[in-house]
C-alpha cells in the first residue's frame, strides 16, 4: 500500500514538473532562441572584424618537431648539470633522479633567458603594449602561448606557439627551435658533433699550413735558382730542409685528421644525434581555434537550462505568493526584523 502511494506521489510530482514547463514553454523557447541567435550573431561579428580588433579572433598554432636522444644522457648529463651549478636545481633536475635531455629541453624553453630572448627579438613589450612590469608581464604572456612537449614513446620533442598572426607564430617557433639547438651545442651535449667540428677546424688549419709551407718552399727554390753562387746558399738550403720536414709532418697530421674525421662520420651515421630537427614549423592555413560551432551549442544549451531553472524559480515564487501561511511567515519575519 505504501509503495502504491509512493508511486502515485512520484507520478504527481512528474506531472507537476511537466505542467510548470508547459505553462512556461513560451518563455523557455524565447530565451533559448535568444541565446542561440545571440551567440551566432556574436560569432559572425567576430569573423567580420579584423583579427587585432575582434573579441573572438581565430588563432593559429604552428609546431616544430625535434628528435631528442635520451639514451646517451646518462652520466654525461649529470656532469654537465654539475658544472652548470645553480641551473640544475632551477631546472628541477638532479643527478640521482634519472634526468635526461628531454627534461632539460623543456626547462630551457621555459627559462627566463629563453623567454627574454624571444621578447627582445620580436619586441613583444611594444607589440602587446605592456606598460606595467614589462619584463615579468611579457614572460607571463609568452608562457601562455609557448608550449613544449615531449612524447616518451616516440622520443619526439615539439615546440608550438599560438597567436592570431600565423606568420608571426611561425617565426617565433623557428627562433625557439634555433635557440634550443644553439643551447644544446653550447652545453656540449652532443660529444660527436663537437668532435666533428673540432676535427673540421683542425683539418682546415692543417691544410692552410701545408699551403703556406709549400709556398715558402717554392720561394726558397726560386732564390736558389736565381742566385746559385750566392753566399746565402747554405742558409737557404737549411731553411729548405727545415720546411721539407715541417711539410712532411703537416701532411702526416693532415692524413691522420682526415682518417679520424672519416671514422667519426661512419660512427655518427650509425648513431642518433642528441638533438635533431625533424620538421620545421610551417605557416598554418587552418585555425587551431576557437570552435565557434561548439560555442554556439554550449551557449544554446546553457540558455535552455537557464530558462528551465527560471521557470521553476518563477513557479516557486508564485506558489509562495498564493500560500497565505508562507506569506504570513514572510510578513512576520519582516515585522520581527523591523522591531
Amino acid at each position: 500500500m505504501n509503495e502504491e502511494m509512493q508511486n502515485q506521489e512520484d507520478e504527481i510530482s512528474l506531472i507537476d514538473l511537466f505542467t510548470v514547463l508547459w505553462r512556461r514553454r513560451v518563455m523557455i523557447i524565447v530565451i533559448t532562441l535568444l541565446g542561440a541567435v545571440g551567440v551566432v550573431v556574436y560569432s559572425v561579428i567576430s569573423l567580420v572584424l579584423p583579427p587585432e580588433k575582434s573579441f573572438l579572433s581565430n588563432y593559429y598554432t604552428p609546431k616544430a618537431l625535434m628528435l631528442i636522444d635520451n639514451k646517451s644522457s646518462g652520466g654525461g648529463l649529470s656532469s654537465i648539470l654539475g658544472n652548470m651549478g645553480g641551473l640544475a636545481s632551477l631546472a628541477g633536475l638532479s643527478m640521482s633522479s634519472g634526468s635526461n635531455f628531454s627534461d632539460l629541453a623543456v626547462y630551457l624553453i621555459k627559462s627566463n633567458s629563453m623567454l627574454d630572448s624571444v621578447v627582445d627579438e620580436f619586441d613583444l613589450i611594444k607589440k602587446y603594449k605592456i606598460e606595467e612590469s614589462p619584463r615579468a608581464s611579457s614572460r607571463k604572456i609568452l608562457k601562455k602561448s609557448l608550449k613544449a612537449e615531449y612524447d616518451t614513446q616516440s622520443g619526439v620533442f615539439s615546440i608550438s606557439f599560438t597567436d592570431i598572426d600565423p606568420v608571426f607564430a611561425k617565426n617565433v617557433v623557428d627562433y625557439c627551435t634555433a635557440y634550443l639547438g644553439r643551447r644544446f651545442d653550447e652545453l656540449g651535449l652532443d660529444k660527436n658533433k663537437i668532435q666533428k667540428e673540432n676535427l673540421e677546424l683542425n683539418i682546415a688549419n692543417a691544410f692552410q699550413e701545408i699551403i703556406r709551407l709549400e709556398g715558402e718552399n717554392q720561394r726558397l727554390e726560386q732564390s736558389v735558382a736565381s742566385a746559385p753562387f750566392s753566399g746565402r746558399l747554405p742558409v737557404i738550403t737549411t731553411d729548405m730542409n727545415r720546411i721539407t720536414l715541417e711539410l712532411d709532418a703537416q701532411k702526416q697530421v693532415y692524413t691522420q685528421l682526415k682518417v679520424q674525421y672519416e671514422m667519426l662520420k661512419i660512427e655518427m651515421a650509425s648513431e642518433k644525434p642528441v638533438f635533431q630537427i625533424l620538421e620545421m614549423a610551417e605557416v598554418p592555413d587552418q585555425k587551431s581555434g576557437p570552435s565557434r560551432g561548439l560555442l554556439c551549442i554550449i551557449v544554446t544549451f546553457a540558455a535552455g537550462f537557464f530558462a528551465v531553472f527560471l521557470a521553476f524559480a518563477l513557479n516557486a515564487v508564485n506558489n509562495i505568493k498564493n500560500d497565505p501561511e508562507a506569506m504570513a511567515k514572510l510578513k512576520g519575519t519582516g515585522i520581527n526584523e523591523k522591531k
